[in-house]
């Protein structure tokens, strides 16, 4: 409760002064683009989106509230169609202000569950982007393991909370209590549901995967050389995609990667990336049966490995491929 008296009353504020101080940072931002040669805009694209997004996340709160008010607080099945809403409009909004366009391949790997989604993480608007997968494209309800830290989010704390959903203490001492959160999770899974974990952690830079790598050498020599020359993703943490296995061992695995989003895990790369024309996102999955995944009390850690290694050998060759295509574009 003391978190939502911080952020929702800063939501408001953030909402409404993005909106009224709009005609000043519009000019600002475009004479600081157009000097450092940027035609694009790509301040004035992002600013644009905070406003739709702020303005958002304050619909979603305000519906919240109603559900609450109307003693629907408990309804799953409202708070899915709130979070169907509110994936698919965000989504709208970053095509329109920055032009990022998603395709999807093979959405029908996620039906029928219940199925465990492994996903990738390469920027801020990945879990968006699965969600908008998960809930508009293929019709299914997920259940989230995120970092708690993203309970600073009102709209996230709300109504990710009045959902099945797992916000993950990463800097706790005891981890059994998070691993048994995550098998409980996946538990009670239907026909219409998907488990989401992000098995890297965090999203991927070359700093972070040199710090993964050293991490894992000193502890363990073999799963080092496994990994060893991963170029775009991290080596994936193991322990939560097990308990969730664990929880329900006759889910089937869909892995999933992308490209597009490469460079916009901080504000510099956003700005960046947005100065030039944005290419079509790839979101890819491809559904493994329960049968070809190991125990997790066995060699799941390996095969785990495996996928990952196999996942980045083919983000490594869509980059490769786009940077092919633009060559070949620009003459």
């Amino acid at each position: 409760m003391k978190r939502r008296l911080v952020s929702i009353p800063a939501l408001i504020l953030a909402a409404i002064l993005l909106l009224i101080t709009a005609p000043l940072w519009i000019v600002v931002s475009a004479i600081g683009d157009l000097v450092r040669g940027r035609r694009r805009l790509p301040t004035i694209r992002l600013l644009a989106f905070a406003v739709s997004w702020s303005w958002l996340e304050l619909s979603g709160v305000t519906m919240s509230l109603v559900l609450w008010m109307t003693g629907r607080s408990g309804s799953h099945e409202r708070h899915y169609a709130l979070q169907r809403w509110w994936a698919r409009n965000l989504l709208r909004a970053l095509r329109a202000t920055c032009g990022v366009h998603v395709t999807v391949e093979n959405p029908e790997a996620l039906r029928p569950g219940p199925v465990l989604l492994f996903a990738r993480h390469a920027s801020l608007a990945d879990s968006l982007v699965s969600a908008y997968v998960v809930t508009t494209v293929a019709g299914m309800k997920p259940r989230y393991v995120l970092k708690k830290e993203l309970l600073a989010d009102p709209c996230l704390d709300i109504v990710g909370q009045r959902l099945p959903n797992h916000f993950l203490d990463r800097a706790a001492t005891d981890s059994t209590p998070e691993l048994d959160a995550l098998a409980r999770l996946t538990s009670g899974m239907d026909a219409d549901t998907v488990g989401i974990i992000f098995p890297e952690g965090t999203r991927a830079n070359p700093d972070k995967r040199a710090k993964a790598l050293a991490k894992i050498s000193a502890v363990d020599s073999d799963r080092a050389g496994r990994v060893a020359s991963m170029q775009h993703l991290l080596p994936p943490r193991p322990a939560g995609a097990a308990a969730m296995l664990r929880g329900n061992p006759s889910c089937d695995v869909v892995l999933a990667w992308h490209v597009g989003f490469e460079g916009l895990d901080t504000f510099g790369g956003i700005l960046s990336a947005l100065a030039e024309p944005v290419p079509p996102v790839r979101f890819v999955l491809r559904r493994i049966p329960r049968s070809e995944v190991p125990s997790p009390y066995g060699d799941f850690t390996a095969w785990l490995d495996a996928e990952w290694m196999r996942m980045d050998d083919e983000v490594d060759a869509a980059l490769k491929a786009r940077f092919q295509e633009r060559r070949t574009s620009n003459g």
